[in-house]
């Protein structure tokens, strides 16, 4: 009985002084994955310049309803989780027949059922859109959304070649939209 005792003592002192299982006080402490990741997608020219950059956090569905309840109609939305949505021209470009200087904007919209209000706005580095003004709009601009043939789990966008510039498609579960931005001459 003794050594049965003194061995389950043996294994129980090894597991709880196994430095794998002890904190090293000198090792950092990283931060855990976000339940949000950010993500950036960049859309270059055929000369490989940059011409747009989207910077944003993908919350993911994780079988909620998204449009209508955990993103509610009609409300201005931060496009994402976290921090306000940035996009970044790196040349003028043309959205909604306004030309918008190159630089660095926040990205809102305004779901709704059948269209989204797509909003580039002044106001930069917020979370969320509690900071968020219309006053600080530079354009907004009216979407159609469109059923995706397959359900998107995260929060995605991504860049796609348009014959007068690109397209920023934004999309999450069962929808996308598409955002022209285009050229100028």
């Amino acid at each position: 009985m003794k050594r049965l005792f003194l061995g389950v003592f043996g294994i129980v002192c090894m597991l709880v002084s196994n430095p794998a299982m002890a904190q090293d006080k000198d090792s950092p402490n990283f931060a855990k994955l976000d339940a949000s990741p950010m993500d950036l997608v960049l859309f270059r020219n055929q000369n490989d310049e940059p011409i747009a950059r989207v910077i944003y956090s993908r919350p993911q569905k994780r079988e909620r309803e998204i449009f209508g309840k955990l993103v509610p109609y009609g409300e201005v939305w931060r496009t994402g989780a976290n921090e306000a949505t940035e996009l970044t021209f790196y040349k003028d470009m043309k959205v909604a027949d306004v030309t918008v200087e190159a630089g660095t904007y926040s990205l809102y919209t305004i779901p709704k059922e059948k269209e989204w209000t797509v909003i580039l706005n002044k106001n930069t580095n917020t979370w969320g859109a509690y900071e968020y003004t219309d006053e600080d709009d530079m354009v907004r601009i009216t979407v159609p959304v469109r059923q995706s043939p397959n359900t998107i789990e995260a929060l995605s966008m991504a860049f796609e070649e348009a014959p007068d510039g690109t397209n920023l498609l934004i999309g999450w579960d069962d929808s996308y939209v598409k955002v022209p931005f285009k050229n100028m001459k």
